[in-house]
């Protein structure tokens, strides 16, 4: 059943293909044959039209007329003949070239130069109306005598090639009758095409309808150039614009190559633009428009349906195709006028061709393979009718530009059918994509949001884990500086204590065994309080020290601490004096600044105990108080000097590093520390946002120096 269902879809495309092709071929004779005046045939150079009115109903010239091969010559010239009792004894068919025609028992080629001659014989009424020759397109030069008057003259007539200068051109001439016989008399030479003589219709008429009608045939002839011109420009536009689709292409270039060429036939537009356009060129122009026209519409068939032109038919069009174009482009008109024939065969070829294709795209119902199947028929037509007629085997010519104006207006509407549907699906998907973009753009603001929250995390826990980063690596540094200062500081004292061991051990000396003990107690001691002091700088330099910070008036915190420590420095033989200024006295500008006391009293301890440690019997230990700006910042100056033996100034910078020790001269060794008091000093000072330094001038003792910044600047 479903076999017998496709059969008949299949029997009823065909019938449809089949009327389609008998429509298109009735539209294309309907097109190319449209009716004409009556036939009227001259017989041995005479030709009767008194029966007619040629001022009415125009006549072309058709039938025998006499014929003079190798002569040029003039009415007066054949006047002079027929008075001499000399009679025309040849004769040629008009329109039609003597190449071929018999002459002396041989056949004569298409170069040379002849004479023609027809007289006619006017009706009555024609005899006084004003008279036209409408002269067609003749491809060589020629001159034209009516009644022994030249009228027209299209290039240069000679005897030989050099002195021929062929011309292309259509003419309309104007004459009055003198009595009821008209003589025309026409020079032709040939040298540069394969057919010479009269190819073409002459047409009689009277001259204000000759004139409507070359009026009208030139207005037809712009209208089809035009429309050519701008579909081919319009075509190549929309290429240029988006390139990916080459259909627009190549039917623009066959629109503007048609329409070109247009301008080379019929009323020969382009000679009455540019009169002096060379004739070699022009001819160069229309063939190699001819050659390549079947490859340029093969190649739009292909994108219009892809797939359908077999690899071997393109390659194939190329070669041939390249090839004529090569033997026009390097070969004078003589010879390649010649391959008309063959032009017009590859030419057919590539339309029937077009034509299966087409055939084969409307069985499988490919949408406009119809409409292009009818005016490829009607192309078709036209393009063999003017074929035929330009090798004079068809009366009617010049219908191709009409027939490739359908072809071209019918694909221009497949095109833009092709184009409108594209917007059409453009215009849906732009609005599928236009709802899509706003659910991206929802999905988006919610994914935004989702990522900021997570950055934020992540940014929350890395600066966390760049915070403990940090203390744990602090905290690695104080454990490596803590190995290495015990290592560095603990070396000696052990190394002491373990020989004092030893000497007890082997009583070197037992009388001083009570002294060496004494001495390992000692260095016990500082072991141990060197340990609590590493250990302490280590909690202080990893932030593992906490501070309990609240606002303490620094006179008041001076006074206790110099309470507490006066007993002790001055039972050291030491001098002990706090100085608090003027301000106390007054009780004006008392600073006061945010402290730990307890770690700020053991920073100072530091400072008095290092003034201790380095001075003299009977010296001075002075601690003075003072206001002042420090980074523009009022701080409180709180200053520890002795008078000691001083501090070298270029080791003033050193002092504050953990593990340096500086053993003044004089001084006895027992008075040496571990060197982390003034480092220890300087941490809790940082940690309280200030600054501590030292001066000296290496002789007369040194002033260590405690800035504070204070929080309230006045107090009443």
């Amino acid at each position: 059943m479903m076999r017998g269902i496709l059969r008949f879809g299949s029997r009823s495309i065909l019938l449809h293909i089949a009327v389609v092709v008998v429509v298109g071929m009735v539209a294309s004779y309907a097109l190319v044959a449209a009716p004409d005046s009556p036939k009227f045939q001259s017989e041995k150079g005479m030709l009767d039209l008194t029966q007619v009115h040629v001022s009415e109903h125009p006549i072309k010239l058709n039938g025998e007329w006499a014929f003079y091969w190798q002569e040029l010559l003039s009415p007066a010239d054949i006047r002079s003949r027929m008075e001499r009792g000399e009679k025309e004894n040849r004769y040629i068919d008009i329109p039609g070239s003597w190449l071929g025609y018999p002459l002396d028992g041989h056949s004569l080629r298409g170069e040379g130069f002849a004479t023609f001659r027809l007289v006619i014989r006017l009706s009555e009424q024609d005899r006084n109306a004003r008279l036209a020759l409408r002269l067609p397109t003749i491809f060589h030069a020629y001159r034209l005598w009516v009644n022994g008057e030249r009228l027209a003259e299209v290039g240069v007539v000679g005897q030989d090639k050099s002195g021929v200068t062929p011309r292309l051109s259509t003419k309309l001439v104007f004459f009055q009758p003198a009595d009821n016989t008209v003589e025309l008399v026409m020079q032709v030479a040939n040298f540069h095409h394969k057919r010479g003589g009269i190819t073409k219709f002459i047409e009689l008429g009277g001259s204000d309808t000759l004139t409507v009608r070359k009026n009208l045939s030139e207005a037809s002839g712009m209208f089809v150039t035009a429309s050519l011109l701008v579909i081919g420009l319009y075509n190549l536009l929309l290429f240029v614009q988006r390139r990916k689709d080459k259909a627009t292409l190549y039917f623009g270039l066959f629109s503007l190559l048609f329409g070109i060429r247009s301008l080379l036939v019929g009323e020969l537009m382009l000679t009455q633009w540019f009169p002096h356009f060379p004739w070699e060129l022009q001819f160069k122009i229309e063939y190699l428009i001819l050659c390549v026209s079947g490859y340029i519409i093969t190649m739009y068939f292909d994108c219009i349906f892809p797939n359908y032109v077999s690899r071997w038919f393109r390659l194939g069009s190329r070669i041939a195709t390249g090839a004529l174009c090569l033997v026009v482009a390097a070969t004078p008109a003589l010879i390649y006028s010649n391959l008309l024939p063959v032009i017009g065969v590859i030419v057919v070829l590539h339309m029937v061709y077009l034509m299966v294709g087409l055939v084969y795209s409307a069985m499988r119902r490919k949408e406009g393979a119809l409409i292009f199947l009818v005016v490829s028929v009607i192309a078709l037509v036209t393009v063999i009718d003017d074929l035929l007629y330009f090798s004079e085997w068809s009366p009617i010519g010049n219908t191709s530009p009409l027939g490739l104006l359908i072809f071209t207006i019918a694909q221009m509407m497949l095109l833009s059918s092709r184009f409108t549907r594209a917007a059409s699906n453009e215009e849906r998907i732009a609005r599928e994509l236009q709802d899509a973009n706003h659910k991206l753009t929802e999905m988006n603001a919610n994914l935004e949001r989702t990522v900021q929250e997570r950055t934020q995390a992540l940014s929350a826990a890395h600066d966390d884990l760049r915070a403990s980063y940090d203390r744990l690596l602090h905290s690695e540094q104080g454990r490596k500086k803590l190995l290495a200062y015990i290592t560095h500081d603990l070396r000696m004292p052990l190394s002491s204590m373990l020989g004092y061991v030893e000497a007890v051990q082997d009583r070197v000396k037992p009388e001083r065994n009570e002294q060496y003990l004494k001495y390992i107690r000692d260095n016990t001691i500082r072991i141990n309080r060197m340990i609590e002091e590493l250990s302490f700088l280590s909690h202080l330099e990893t932030g593992q020290v906490s501070y309990r910070m609240e606002p303490v008036p620094v006179v008041r915190f001076l006074r206790g601490f110099f309470e507490q420590y006066e007993l002790v420095v001055r039972d050291a033989g030491l001098d002990f004096r706090l100085d608090t200024g003027d301000a106390e006295a007054q009780r004006l500008h008392l600073p006061i600044v945010e402290m730990d006391a307890q770690r700020l009293e053991q920073a100072l301890f530091n400072l008095v105990s290092n003034a201790m440690k380095f001075t003299s019997g009977g010296g001075l230990v002075r601690i003075a108080l003072a206001v002042g700006d420090v980074n523009d910042t009022r701080s409180a100056i709180i200053s520890v000097q002795d008078s000691g033996t001083g501090i070298p100034p270029d080791q003033l910078e050193q002092i504050f590093d953990r593990n340096y020790r500086y053993d003044r001269p004089g001084m006895e060794n027992d008075v040496g520390g571990s060197g982390l008091g003034l480092a220890i000093c300087k941490e809790i000072v940082q940690a309280h946002g200030g600054t501590v330094r030292a001066e000296s001038d290496g002789k007369t003792g040194s002033i260590f120096y405690v800035s504070l910044p204070c929080i309230v600047k006045e107090r009443r």
